[in-house]
């Protein structure tokens, strides 16, 4: 169970909490705002998918890990008088986005967003929202992008399943999106408590500069979607040749482009640089060795003078440090292998091998995917 750092539960009954923050304000810093629900209290039975967490007789190793019953399927009531589906809600209360929000009679609005496509009749901004993220995370980007959340709002993560290959690995990701757990019986309650602490910074704040190396087929590249998918505005750059006469490659980039979030903008481009200097979003950049082996192309590096290409990356490291803007980088893990047999492939190994070196001392995070696994790098 992911709990943001500053908040503790007052236990009650098996397993549920009240979640307050008594010492909120005195530990109010960056990464941590406030936030107020009003006199709206949600309590929640249940947190897990349909089937639970773990599933009933499933062997999964995500649902071997924990033990059985460890999380109830959804189950939302709001103020004791009503549940969703918010179909015929008491009076004082108003039902909007299909039945899926409700309006408390203080104004306090919430929102349930279950698996599926993005929701509609959903109408300004909302002070709760519990979503399922393990189905297409980045829909909570868009909510963000459309105003119905932003920095003040509180936002859960529900339908907790075997999605997720652990606990620990859901509490990674959520808190990359600015989202947390709470355990089954918790009631969110603000009415004696001036703040909630959510862990993670509000979403699309910098700078944020973070390294995602891996080998081929590592998963860095889909590391590297999921860290950015809270995002309301992200940019993809391109640094790769577009596939031109490759059919193997073009398949790759197809890949790619069909797993990226529709919402999101695509740049191609090598001059990098000037990209993370003038950026206005949040930035993907993938990836650092198909940038790198351009340059060498453009300067005619291969076999000649590379003076051309530490200058490039002088340039890159300079922007990177004085990033305004979160920006996630996909670099290759090099030199782990087989010796590169010619003279200008141990050039390119060592340029790319010191640059990532490089800005990894100017990152604020660094990680290396191997088999899929993610694994932090102090």
């Amino acid at each position: 169970m992911a709990r943001a750092p500053g908040t503790r539960s007052r236990r009650r009954g098996a397993g549920g909490g009240v979640l307050d923050v008594p010492s909120a304000l005195a530990r109010r810093g960056e990464g941590c705002r406030a936030r107020t629900l009003g006199a709206v209290k949600v309590f929640l039975p249940g947190t897990a998918g349909g089937s639970g967490w773990p599933e009933p007789g499933c062997r999964c190793a995500s649902c071997r890990r924990l033990p059985a019953g460890r999380r109830r399927p959804f189950e939302m009531v709001v103020d004791g008088v009503a549940r969703l589906p918010f179909l015929a809600p008491p009076p004082g209360y108003r039902a909007f986005a299909g039945g899926h929000g409700l309006e408390g009679p203080d104004g306090t609005r919430v929102l349930y967003v279950p698996p599926g496509p993005y929701p509609d009749g959903v109408e300004g901004r909302c002070d709760l929202l519990l979503i399922d993220l393990l189905d297409r995370p980045e829909r909570l980007g868009l909510l963000r992008r459309d105003g119905v959340a932003d920095r003040d709002t509180l936002v859960v993560a529900v339908g907790l399943d075997h999605r997720a290959r652990s606990e620990e690995e859901l509490a990674r990701r959520l808190s990359l999106w600015g989202a947390h757990a709470v355990p089954d019986g918790t009631t969110l309650d603000t009415t004696s408590a001036e703040a909630l602490l959510l862990a993670g910074r509000p979403p699309g704040e910098g700078p944020w500069r973070e390294l995602v190396l891996g080998g081929s087929r590592s998963g860095k590249s889909a590391e590297a979607e999921t860290r950015l998918a809270g995002e309301p505005y992200v940019t993809y750059v391109a640094t790769g040749p577009g596939g031109e006469g490759d059919a193997e490659w073009a398949a790759r980039i197809r890949a790619h482009r069909e797993r990226r979030p529709a919402h999101w903008a695509t740049l191609e481009t090598t001059d990098l640089a000037r990209v993370v200097r003038d950026a206005a979003t949040s930035l993907l950049v993938d990836g650092l060795g198909t940038w790198l082996a351009a340059v060498f192309d453009e300067h005619g590096a291969w076999e000649g003078d590379r003076a051309a290409v530490w200058r490039r990356c002088d340039e890159l490291v300079a922007a990177w440090r004085g990033a305004g803007r979160r920006i996630v980088a996909v670099s290759d893990e090099v030199g782990m292998g087989v010796v590169p047999a010619t003279p200008s492939g141990r050039a390119f190994r060592d340029a790319l091998g010191r640059l990532n070196e490089r800005l990894a001392a100017e990152s604020e995070d660094v990680a290396l995917v191997v088999a899929g696994r993610v694994l932090a790098l102090p």
